[in-house]
């Protein structure tokens, strides 16, 4: 059996897009610093090719490391978490929980892009819920919460402390509030 943070294909697909989406709305801070990098963009599309199921689990996993390694080409820690936020996006085809993590990363470069800090993550954050559809809601439902799992992302890595942990604990929190 696979790990809880997995998802079905289905679902992984689902949340793909959501993912993407997220990851898109900060990308332009990526940009801003490495115009002639396109790993960060093209992990986003790729995520969604693989939503709208134009390319399957098996190629963006081989794939779904390169949008995360651009942060290594800028400086600036917004930038570095738009990156990050792709990487993260593009990861969702091996294990639905990363879709958490672009959502996160994302948040994390809105927040530092700006002197209040905390006002642009809850604005983002709240536009990332808002933004959720029926199936997207139930798929992100059914993962662990945050720290309860540790076969995948939401386990014991870097997405279990400071505001990526805050952040997705918000959204759990908001997550479970609806269904139940």
């Amino acid at each position: 059996m696979g790990s809880p943070q997995a998802l079905d294909d289905t679902d992984r697909r689902l949340v793909s897009l959501w993912a993407a989406d997220c990851a898109e709305r900060v990308l332009p801070l990526f940009e801003t610093q490495a115009p002639d990098d396109g790993r960060a963009r093209d992990g986003i599309e790729r995520a969604r090719g693989y939503g709208r199921g134009d390319l399957e689990a098996a190629t963006m996993i081989r794939r779904r490391f390169e949008a995360g390694r651009a942060a290594r080409s800028v400086h600036s820690p917004a930038a570095v978490a738009a990156a990050r936020a792709a990487g993260q996006a593009s990861g969702v085809a091996h294990m639905g929980a990363h879709a958490l993590g672009a959502a996160a990363y994302a948040a994390k470069a809105a927040s530092l892009d700006t002197t209040d800090s905390e006002a642009a993550r809850r604005d983002e954050v709240g536009w990332q819920v808002e933004h959720m559809t029926p199936g997207v809601r139930s798929a992100l439902t059914k993962l662990p919460l945050l720290g309860e799992n540790s076969a995948g992302p939401l386990g014991n890595g870097l997405l279990t402390s400071g505001v990526l942990a805050v952040t997705i604990r918000e959204i759990q929190a908001e997550l479970r509030s609806e269904a139940g």
